[in-house]
């Protein structure tokens, strides 16, 4: 059964499709606490707005933690701020690392899209 995914301020219908979604347990470094991620989205229905803070980033325990941008995700029709998104999604090429570094490091990945699940209202498609 499919989800129907609308901005909350104005009821616009943001066309999330439920097969991009990642399950709730997926690990990603930016973590997914009170979110829903997306594979990928209809740019049409967003404003992207880069941001200009860097947010310190720590992987692991024994990682030193690197410096990440992120970029907002606005709803096109209010501009009320639903998500962002992060280069933290699945790998771009199938190679191992490099050096033994984190996998932002040393290998590309796609873009991730995290919108905050008290930005959308979620109904089941009947």
């Amino acid at each position: 059964m499919a989800s129907i995914y609308t901005c909350i301020e104005c009821g616009t219908n943001l066309n999330l499709n439920t097969t991009h979604l990642y399950p709730q347990d997926f690990y990603f470094e930016a973590g997914n606490k009170g979110t829903l991620s997306f594979s990928s989205i209809d740019s049409t229905k967003f404003m992207f707005e880069k941001e200009d803070k860097i947010r310190p980033f720590f992987e692991t325990v024994n990682y030193w933690g690197i410096q990440r941008k992120r970029t907002k995700i606005k709803c096109n029709s209010c501009g009320c701020l639903v998500g962002y998104i992060y280069d933290d999604g699945q790998p771009s090429t199938i190679s191992p690392g490099q050096f033994g570094l984190g996998p932002s490091q040393a290998i590309p990945r796609a873009p991730r899209y995290r919108f905050k699940t008290k930005a959308l209202r979620i109904a089941s498609e009947t």
